[in-house]
């Protein structure tokens, strides 16, 4: 499964609808659907170097919008469609957690969600639902994300090759790590929920 969306992703790299895929891919990744976009950004960069700048570039504007989707999902829309998709996840409990720890450190949820594995699309939504400022959270989210891409842009820049090569001859190897990656999001979160939020008062 893992070696053939590789190839695949390779031979669409140089179509004219690879970067609208990715574009795609990464909004929805933030704003709904647990999509890994590393796995179609990374071999994207992989397969032409004269376009990582432009695909880290992409990947932040749209994951911001994502993460922009998402807030309005939880500020407008999280009775019904916003509720709906945190039991889709099965992340309530995890949610609410989520939720404590903004009274004390919301900027750094924030910003924590949008670096690490951790699953953006919940941070996203609950600030909305809290009505985090939203100025603050698209500054921070562009933060994050673009710290996170263009990190990952920049290492794929300046050792291409010798990773492609690992890839090409550890396809399957590779994805499991990607999966077992996303995954990890998800425990982030329970070791959120595991951490008692402060005394108020």
């Amino acid at each position: 499964m893992f070696r053939r969306l590789y190839d695949w992703t390779l031979r669409a790299a140089e179509g004219p609808r690879a970067l609208w895929v990715l574009a795609l891919v990464s909004f929805s990744e933030s704003a709904v659907l647990p999509l890994p976009v590393d796995a179609i950004s990374i071999p994207l960069m992989l397969a032409s170097r004269r376009r990582v700048w432009l695909i880290c570039a992409i990947c932040t504007v749209t994951s911001i919008a994502g993460g922009a989707a998402g807030y309005a999902i939880g500020f407008f829309l999280y009775e019904t469609l916003g509720r709906w998709l945190i039991d889709l996840y099965g992340m309530t409990a995890q949610f609410e957690s989520v939720q404590l720890q903004f009274d004390d450190v919301g900027w750094m949820v924030v910003i924590v969600g949008a670096i690490t594995p951790l699953p953006y699309k919940l941070i996203a939504i609950a600030s909305g639902l809290l009505t985090f400022s939203f100025p603050f959270f698209v500054l921070l989210s562009l933060l994050g994300r673009g710290a996170r891409f263009f990190a990952i842009g920049a290492v794929l820049w300046w050792f291409g090759p010798p990773i492609r090569g690992f890839i090409d001859r550890n396809a399957t190897l590779v994805g499991w790590l990607v999966l077992a990656t996303l995954v990890g999001g998800f425990a982030l979160l329970w070791l959120i929920e595991a951490r008692p939020p402060s005394a108020s008062g």
